[in-house]
């Protein structure tokens, strides 16, 4: 049983202006996480003044030109410290409050890597034509990959950082998430699922992946289990 762990939370941020500071003055009030590390991608409004407003030393904050999603986390990866890491959207769309409950399976001893999916907890209904292209990326992964996740696509995923480092991403904007998931699966990792909470924007909200996202997840799906 693992009664202490070193959190890690990377937090990949582009134009978050209206909530990057509450974002991280959740974070930095859970005892569970040990470090913030937060990347701006490039933004081109106030993001990095308000990220510079939340004084923590759990804290720490790099910049970079902008490239996407997948190349700020990757850049983070290089500077994290903890044992574990989990990656944070700025948005808000997932809650702080639910890394406690991400964590406890890891504690407990049930699990090694923890996915929280949207599903199985409360959510705010999602637009249409996300849901259904997250169900068809989805079911891709269980049929290519003999598994039965509901959310291969979740920002949440609680990985130890040795893992992580050792899948050698590639992946520069959304196509990351199901990058981590196929690797995962393909070196014989089994993926452990808890409910959480979500909150899905709308474009006019500021919600950036589209259906575009979409095409290049099923390429790198392809691609991790027939390449």
């Amino acid at each position: 049983m693992i009664r202490l762990m070193r959190l890690s939370v990377i937090v990949p941020v582009y134009n978050e202006q209206t909530t990057v500071r509450q974002l991280l003055t959740k974070l930095v009030k859970l005892s569970q996480v040990k470090e913030v590390v937060v990347v701006d991608d490039g933004s081109t409004d106030q993001t990095v003044h308000e990220i510079t407003q939340v004084r923590s030393s759990k804290i720490r904050l790099f910049k970079k030109q902008n490239a996407g999603k997948g190349s700020a986390v990757r850049l983070g990866l290089t500077k994290v410290t903890g044992d574990w890491v989990l990656i944070q959207d700025a948005d808000l769309e997932y809650d702080p409050a639910d890394i406690p409950v991400m964590i406890e399976p890891i504690l407990s001893g049930k699990a090694k890597i923890v996915f929280g999916s949207r599903f199985l907890g409360p959510h705010l209904n999602l637009l249409f034509w996300h849901r259904a292209g997250n169900s068809l990326l989805n079911f891709l992964v269980n049929v290519l990959f003999n598994t039965t996740l509901s959310d291969m696509e979740t920002c949440y995923k609680l990985i130890p950082t040795a893992v992580m480092k050792q899948l050698e991403l590639n992946s520069k904007g959304f196509d990351l998430e199901p990058e981590i998931t196929c690797k995962l699966l393909r070196d014989g990792y089994k993926i452990f699922e808890v409910p959480i909470s979500y909150t899905g924007r709308d474009f006019a909200e500021g919600k950036k992946i589209t259906w575009i996202d979409g095409f290049w997840a099923v390429g790198v799906i392809l691609k991790e289990r027939l390449g």
